[in-house]
């Protein structure tokens, strides 16, 4: 079953990061980078999209603005809002829209959980 993950972040340095941490944990997963909430919206736009891996703090829109525009039009879309701003408002905003929290720097350990969930949550939808 070929899997979708985007990786949003407007830090390259990050999306890498959190591309070698998925490649390790789900490596016949494919990803797709966007540098911006508005290159995420143009990549699903054309393209079919599993995951979403968002950051929080990002420039115009940020990843739970973000992340509430994917959930109106995919609402059983696994998403994780990763961030460094551990904030209890920020965990709750992403509970709200039934998004994951994954702090930063992304490890294997902290991402482990949310992907595990997500092939299961994927599994049942297409078996």
């Amino acid at each position: 079953m070929p899997v979708t993950v985007l990786i949003v972040d407007d830090s390259k340095l990050a999306r890498i990061v959190a591309g070698k941490t998925l490649a390790t944990l789900q490596p016949e997963w494919t990803k797709i980078e966007a540098g911006s909430a508005a290159d995420a919206l143009a990549i699903m736009a054309e393209h079919p999209v599993d995951v979403a891996l968002i950051d929080f703090n990002m420039t115009v829109k940020d990843g739970l603005q973000l992340a509430t525009e994917l959930r109106a039009e995919h609402a059983d879309m696994p998403i994780a809002i990763i961030t460094a701003n551990i904030q209890d408002e920020v965990v709750a905003r992403a509970r709200a829209i039934n998004a994951t929290f994954v702090p930063k720097p992304v490890t294997a350990e902290g991402l482990e959980g949310f992907l595990s969930g997500a092939a299961l949550k994927l599994r049942s939808k297409k078996g």
